[in-house]
């Protein structure tokens, strides 16, 4: 719950930046000049045309980074996922595909991510793990 929750406040501060941005924006224009009677000046005013289009570029690039980057976080405590590690081998696909494995560094769990998506897109495997620390803090408590 706490992982959507964290996504759902990167979106809104998102949206919080992109509607300021758009707003200054539109502040900062200057105001057209009506041609044919057109109250709208998109498709209209070339340079208003093209800053709405950079606008939107960059708008979708705010979203997609926010995605991203809650793609690899861990989906326990939120902290960005580590240590990646290549497994599988290009040269033989269908032995093992090549797949790239990261770690909370807590211990909380592993994602792993296709890097050959030959069927469409794979959904990364997240495995939590219960505690790998307790199974390595127990394996030295009888030595003592």
């Amino acid at each position: 719950m706490k992982y959507w929750a964290y996504l759902a406040a990167k979106l809104a501060l998102a949206g919080v930046f992109l509607y300021g941005l758009r707003w200054t924006l539109a502040y900062l224009l200057p105001a057209p000049k009506p041609l044919f009677n057109v109250t709208q000046p998109f498709g209209h005013d070339l340079l208003y045309t093209l800053i709405m289009f950079g606008y939107s570029l960059i708008a979708a690039g705010v979203v997609w980074l926010a995605i991203w980057d809650q793609r690899y976080r861990c989906r326990t405590c939120l902290r960005r996922l580590r240590m990646p590690i290549l497994t599988g081998s290009w040269t033989h696909i269908l032995l093992g595909r090549p797949r790239t494995e990261y770690i909370c560094p807590f211990g909380h769990g592993t994602l792993k991510v296709d890097e050959v998506q030959i069927t469409g897109h794979q959904v990364p495997d997240w495995q939590p793990h219960e505690d790998m620390w307790k199974e390595l803090v127990s394996l030295d408590d009888p030595k003592k």
